[in-house]
């Protein structure tokens, strides 16, 4: 009697739950055709074709049931600042509270990103950012020098592009952020692998889906990468104890156990190292299928041998476009703030919606403004002087009916919500293509090969990842 009870009772909490309407004022609301599930399926196949039908439908704003959850999305780029400067109403810990648990198997109960953000803003920015940068560059080139040692003159050598790229700027940050002092090509290596198989099921860890034979490999590779970096193992000199040092002293302020704070590296390593190596690749990608893109980086990096590297950085406007133009077109993170409690907001239009406490709320720069046709012409397309104007300068000013748009791309966050390892990225990445393209012929093995399609589970994690590769040969430069 007591199980049928309170079965009836779950029924009647779920058929009142499924009840909800639109209430005046608030978003359009589509709750999809199955009970309590909703768009999940779809939601998490594919979210960027599911928003982009979804948009089709309703407009810039508008509700979907996910999983007995609401969310309402927004897509108009132009009100996303004024939004999510709200930092009272909507609230980021909560979400990222669940991420954390079921990917990392983390609990940081003191967890506070705008605190985190400050941290990594005095040691990836500034004169910090000047010192990391050129421990990134000695030890790329370290990397790189190993890798020529590998090869003898003439002979080519053939890899798949995205594990070329993914595995020299991974094991490049490692050393770099975390400050490994052994150089150790094994154990680099091993870290390197053992990432890539737990960052191949991050998605579905996200969403708990699972299955039996791919949750073993997940906690297989969070076991060993938790062994690697436990703060003891980590070997670092004082000077490069700064960041990491200071987040693991943070850690034990807060009472929080050993077995806790490796738990915390790996996170770190993920927010860290998990866009720069893909985000390469794409760059890589786009210049090898598209032979004009190419020339003209080279060309560009040509022009520049005679400067010393933190000046031959600088001057890359042709480079600067291609890195915004694959950004654009691959950099496809969902914003995602919980609604604690009723809040007004307003669209670029004038629109007034109502968002209800309890929701929550989604921004999507993917969808709007890097792939709004009525910003950017045939915005599927790659191309490389989207971001130039006709006299080679950086072009800044797009336009939507008439009205300029504060952000023709979004890579990087909103105005409140920037990356704060933004620049130190950008280097990375740089620095990786130029010396490259400096170093080594390179060139798809197949000349009429394309680039690959997206997985599109990833969208909402960052950088896309390919669903296939690339086969690339490459050898030293005469």
């Amino acid at each position: 009697m007591m199980w049928t009870a309170l079965l009836l009772l779950g029924l009647v909490v779920l058929f009142l739950y499924a009840r909800r309407t639109r209430r005046r004022n608030e978003p359009p609301l589509d709750k999809g055709m199955i009970p309590w599930l909703g768009h999940a399926l779809e939601f998490g196949k594919d979210a960027a074709k599911f928003l982009t039908r979804m948009k089709q439908k309703h407009g810039d704003i508008f509700t979907v049931r996910a999983a007995g959850k609401y969310i309402t999305v927004l897509l108009d780029s132009n009100c996303y600042d004024e939004v999510l400067s709200d930092v009272n109403t909507l609230d980021q810990t909560g979400y990222a509270q669940i991420l954390m648990k079921r990917i990392f198997s983390l609990n940081l109960p003191n967890h506070n990103p705008e605190f985190e953000k400050e941290r990594a803003e005095m040691y990836f920015q500034g004169t910090a950012l000047t010192q990391l940068c050129s421990s990134m560059q000695t030890n790329l080139h370290l990397l790189m020098d190993s890798s020529e040692n590998d090869l003898k003159k003439s002979e080519w050598k053939k890899d798949g592009l995205f594990n070329f790229c993914y595995s020299l700027l991974f094991k490049t940050g490692y050393l770099t952020v975390f400050g490994v002092e052994k150089n150790n090509s094994a154990a680099l290596t091993e870290v390197y692998e053992e990432f890539r198989r737990f960052d191949k099921l991050l998605p579905k860890l996200a969403r708990t889906t699972v299955n039996k034979a791919e949750k073993q490999i997940a906690n297989s590779a969070r076991e060993k990468l938790w062994k690697c970096l436990t703060p003891q193992c980590l070997d670092r000199k004082p000077k490069h104890q700064s960041w990491l040092g200071d987040y693991v002293q943070q850690l034990q302020k807060e009472g929080l156990d050993t077995e806790t704070q490796r738990r915390a590296m790996l996170l770190q390593l993920w927010v860290t190292q998990g866009n720069a190596g893909p985000a390469a690749f794409w760059v890589l990608g786009c210049l090898l299928t598209h032979p004009e893109a190419l020339k003209a980086v080279r060309e560009e990096i040509q022009g520049g041998k005679h400067l010393r590297p933190e000046e031959r950085q600088k001057n890359t406007p042709v480079f600067d476009s291609v890195l915004k133009e694959t950004l654009r077109l691959t950099a496809a993170a969902l914003i995602t703030r919980e609604v604690m409690k009723d809040k007004k907001i307003h669209l670029s239009t004038g629109q007034e919606y109502q968002l209800r406490q309890g929701d929550r709320l989604c921004v999507f720069p993917f969808i709007s403004p890097q792939m709004d046709p009525q910003i950017h012409q045939q915005p599927e397309m790659f191309q490389f002087d989207r971001f130039l104007n006709a006299d080679g300068t950086e072009k800044k000013d797009f336009f939507k009916e008439g009205v300029r748009v504060k952000y023709p791309s979004m890579p990087w966050g909103t105005k409140d919500n920037l990356c704060p390892g933004q620049q130190f990225a950008v280097s990375a990445i740089k620095e990786l293509v130029f010396t490259i393209l400096a170093r080594f012929d390179l060139e798809l093995c197949n000349k009429n090969a394309t680039l690959p399609l997206v997985d599109p589970s990833r969208y909402g994690f960052g950088i896309l990842q390919p669903a296939g590769d690339l086969e690339i040969r490459y050898r030293i430069r005469s």
